[in-house]
């Protein structure tokens, strides 16, 4: 995202912008809000995450964020490096944003510790911000002091050893994967024994969806969105870029797949076929992005681009939208109603009056999740009219 990790590409001069990503990023963005606030525990299956190995829509929307990061960070790298910065001082500065990507990360954390003591008892360390934070600081490390190819080789260095990790490493207190425990067992794999070791609070209990070894294959994800934007940054023509992207999808949509076979697709441990397959399908999407924005013109000002116009508003604000559907989230569950001598939270309150009445439950809870969509971006649309956005 070519100004921060989320991306705000508000900060970028207009030469430099690439209006598909601002649309991918927009999509990605609404996607989001969309599966984090059912009205209900009943949403339709492309809306909830795969329960172990597999994968759903759902699954698709933190690598294509991670991705993005990757993408943007070449469009704002090279041209402050044109415009005369040196390496260190980009370096401090991206040091910088990932320490405050990452502190607000844990910002959100603790909060949860005070609104929900039960649920979480201690402040709870990883967290989508958080490694949204660590990836970018890696991959910009990457991109400003390595070339293409070595860079190339720790992305395979990363799956590969990943792999290597997660097949071969005995889990103490389980034994070899493979052998004496399933392979990918849910809470006796190496990367949930590590996080039980290390971390306190987990997202799951007994392992971290955000934790400390799949953190590995994650900076890769991020790392082939530098290579997409490196693409998009050439002399080459549009056509051969849009070919080009949707070609490398396709071989990663494949890749991902085939790698599954052996070493399942699976988010909660960021698989490595999970990295191919993601980043497969996010050069296709915004492959498809590039074309319907850059290439045709359909944008928000255009007739045929009118449907873009909300993904846009949300792509050039992708910071205060995570951060405006957060505290939407929250007010839900802070103000609570009194009825009946029983204590009703505002979520379920507005559900059950509003949208329950309006169909079949998986039907009412997207519902509720589209007018979620809606009501963030209200204060997003009202920051872009006023071309304010937040930067890190």
């Amino acid at each position: 995202m070519p100004a921060a990790p989320l991306t705000d590409s508000s900060s970028s001069i207009s030469s430099t912008r690439l209006t598909s990503l601002d649309l991918f990023r927009g999509v990605t963005i609404a996607a989001m809000i969309l599966v984090n606030d059912p009205g209900n525990d009943h949403p339709y299956w492309p809306l909830e995450h795969a329960q172990w190995n597999g994968w759903t829509p759902t699954d698709l929307i933190f690598p294509f964020f991670l991705f993005i990061v990757g993408v943007s960070l070449v469009f704002s790298f090279e041209f402050r490096l044109r415009r005369g910065d040196s390496k260190s001082v980009l370096l401090l500065h991206t040091v910088r944003r990932a320490v405050i990507i990452f502190a607000i990360g844990l910002a959100m954390n603790y909060c949860l510790v005070l609104i929900a003591p039960s649920a979480f008892p201690g402040l709870r360390i990883p967290g989508v911000l958080q490694r949204i934070g660590v990836c970018y600081l890696a991959a910009s490390i990457l991109f400003l002091y390595t070339r293409p190819r070595t860079r190339a080789v720790v992305v395979a260095v990363l799956l590969i050893g990943y792999w290597i990790l997660m097949r071969f490493v005995p889990v103490p207190g389980f034994g070899v994967p493979g052998r004496d425990i399933p392979f990918l067992h849910p809470d006796a794999n190496l990367a949930a024994y590590l996080d039980r070791r290390f971390l306190t609070t987990l997202w799951d209990k007994t392992r971290d969806p955000e934790g400390l070894l799949s953190t590995l294959p994650a900076i890769a994800t991020a790392l082939l969105g530098v290579f997409t934007g490196e693409w998009l940054r050439s002399k080459r023509s549009p056509q051969t870029k849009l070919v080009g992207m949707l070609g490398c999808g396709a071989i990663g949509l494949v890749l991902g797949r085939t790698w599954g076979i052996w070493f399942p697709i699976n988010k909660n441990l960021w698989t490595s076929s999970y990295v191919l397959f993601t980043a497969g399908f996010a050069l296709v999407c915004l492959a498809l992005c590039y074309w319907a924005a850059d290439i045709k013109g359909w944008r928000g000002v255009s007739s045929n681009g009118i449907w873009s116009r909300p993904f846009l508003i949300f792509g050039r604000n992708a910071i205060a939208a995570f951060i405006v559907a957060w505290f939407f989230d929250v007010l839900q569950y802070v103000f609570n109603f009194r009825r009946n001598g029983q204590i009703e939270s505002s979520h379920d309150y507005i559900f059950q009056r509003l949208f329950a009445p309006l169909g079949s439950p998986s039907f009412a809870s997207l519902l509720f999740s589209l007018a979620f969509v809606l009501l963030c971006l209200l204060p997003i649309w009202l920051m872009d009219r006023k071309k304010i956005f937040l930067k890190i």
